[in-house]
């Protein structure tokens, strides 16, 4: 079967069944859709974890760090980090916790809901290869997609 990326071959591993050939064009296509998150990132002036970080704090429910450290499978010191620079820009606040000052909260301020909004609305947008599929097709995958979740 031809790659539908050009110059890609798709991974052979587990493709002798149709669900393993569906696994491997899921992962071809999170791969090539990479460079269109990096691109979204970096139209907001963002890094890659700041969207990650971004993306996972909500705006109404402060979290503790040490949660989104758990979220973003790293340790707290690198959420320092990001964290840091979201700080810098305005986006999110830093708050001790009421329960123990020790803790510190992360609070979306309202500048960051609102870039938080645009930038959920950007990578909320299908990219062109899905896009560009028929009504019909976005259908039957949405559809596909709905019920491989609902069995996790």
């Amino acid at each position: 079967m031809p790659s539908t990326i050009a110059g890609m071959n798709p991974p052979t591993t587990h493709r002798s069944t149709p669900a393993g050939e569906a696994w491997a064009l899921i992962s071809e296509l999170f791969h090539a859709s990479k460079h269109r998150f990096f691109a979204i990132a970096a139209e907001f002036e963002l890094s890659p974890p700041q969207v990650m970080a971004l993306r996972s704090l909500r705006p109404d429910e402060p979290m503790a760090m040490s949660q989104l450290a758990g979220v973003l499978h790293c340790d707290n010191s690198n959420v320092t980090g990001i964290i840091d620079r979201l700080e810098d820009r305005g986006l999110v606040q830093r708050r001790s916790a009421e329960h123990d000052r020790r803790v510190k909260m992360l609070a979306v301020t309202p500048e960051g809901a609102e870039l938080r909004t645009r930038l959920l609305e950007r990578l909320g947008e299908a990219p062109q290869m899905l896009a560009s599929l028929s009504v019909e097709d976005q259908r039957a995958l949405r559809d596909i997609m709905r019920r491989a979740l609902a069995h996790d």
